[in-house]
């Protein structure tokens, strides 16, 4: 009974430490590598504070897509891969979380989720984009707030890409905590909007096997692109052209929206 006792206290100490810690540990902000301009978007957050954002505007384009980045980028990191989103067909709203780049606050799994909701109040209230021409695309840590907003909200469609079904799945299979961040695996099932799961198969960092048990969580009409060879970081560049005519035949196979 004594080393039952000791044992409980050990875990129970854990536990508390690991509660502490979770927020440092997924998520790791870069020093900030972009300054204010007229093209950084800082949008009010419900609570208090701003999201910075920028807005890729294509008068081409049937779809924007709301993108969610991952948890070691900022907007300046990824400006480049938004600007090939953008010349693919698409408009592009992205944003940083809260204590990324000029986003004010701090980073935590209910303050990323207001993050994507400013976002999306953004582009359906300001912006006078409709909600059934957004695309929510979530990369790595990303698909967490993009699952949590398609489940909550109506949207064209969602993409997950090479994302997690829950941030303790990635360090085990078997669920040894009491708590959990950003459990996709629970979300996924309340999505109705048509879902493309991404993943590598050689991806070293979220295993492929996340990849296909979101598929199978994924509505009937969900879709899926397994790149082989690909890890966590490479999987644009080993997919090449490939990845790109997979977004635009997925935004090809969304229900029309009605004319506007």
């Amino acid at each position: 009974m004594r080393y039952l006792l000791l044992l409980g206290l050990i875990y129970a100490g854990f536990s508390l430490l690991m509660w502490v810690a979770a927020d440092r540990l997924i998520f790791m902000p870069p020093a900030a590598r972009y300054a204010r301009t007229p093209d950084i978007l800082l949008l009010p957050r419900d609570g208090g504070g701003v999201v910075a954002a920028v807005h890729l505007r294509n008068p081409d384009a049937r779809y924007t897509v709301l993108y969610s980045h991952g948890n070691g980028e900022d907007l300046a990191q990824d400006m480049p891969f938004l600007r090939d989103l953008r010349d693919a067909g698409f408009s592009v709203l992205a944003y940083d979380y809260s204590g990324y780049g000029l986003s004010t606050g701090r980073p935590s799994e209910q303050a990323a989720y207001r993050d994507e909701d400013a976002a999306f109040d953004y582009l359906t209230r300001a912006a006078g984009v409709p909600a059934d021409r957004i695309i929510v695309h979530g990369r790595s840590l990303g698909g967490g707030p993009a699952a949590d907003l398609a489940a909550r909200r109506p949207v064209a469609g969602l993409i997950l890409e090479s994302t997690f079904t829950s941030v303790g799945g990635v360090f085990s299979r078997v669920r040894v905590l009491p708590f959990d961040r950003f459990r996709t695996v629970d979300k996924l099932p309340r999505v109705t909007a048509p879902v493309l799961v991404i993943h590598g198969t050689s991806d070293e960092v979220i295993p492929f096997a996340h990849g296909q048990r979101l598929r199978a969580l994924a509505p009937g009409n969900a879709r899926e692109f397994w790149v082989q060879g690909a890890g966590h970081n490479d999987l644009v560049f080993v997919a090449g052209e490939a990845y790109w005519h997979t977004l635009r035949d997925f935004a090809a196979s969304l229900p029309a929206p009605p004319p506007r």
